[in-house]
C-alpha cells in the first residue's frame, strides 16, 4: 500500500465565488494524491507521479456536461 502524502493544498481558484467546489492535492517524490476539499476524510485518489499529468490532460479534454 502506498503512503498518502500529507502536504495538502487547495487550488487558488477555490473560494466563495466558485461555490467552494474544489479538490486538494498532495504530492511526494513518487505519488500525487487527490481528494475532495469538502469531504477530506473520504476517498482519496492516488497516482504515480508519471500518471498524474496524463490524468489532468484527460480531464481537460473531456467536455463539461
Amino acid at each position: 500500500m502506498t503512503a498518502i502524502p500529507d502536504n495538502w493544498r487547495k487550488s487558488s481558484y477555490s473560494g466563495e465565488g466558485d461555490g467552494n467546489d474544489c479538490v486538494e492535492i498532495a504530492n511526494s517524490a513518487s505519488t500525487v494524491a487527490v481528494r475532495d476539499s469538502k469531504t477530506p476524510a473520504r476517498a482519496t485518489l492516488t497516482f504515480p507521479t508519471t500518471a498524474f499529468a496524463p490524468f489532468l490532460r484527460a480531464l481537460k479534454a473531456t467536455p463539461e456536461p
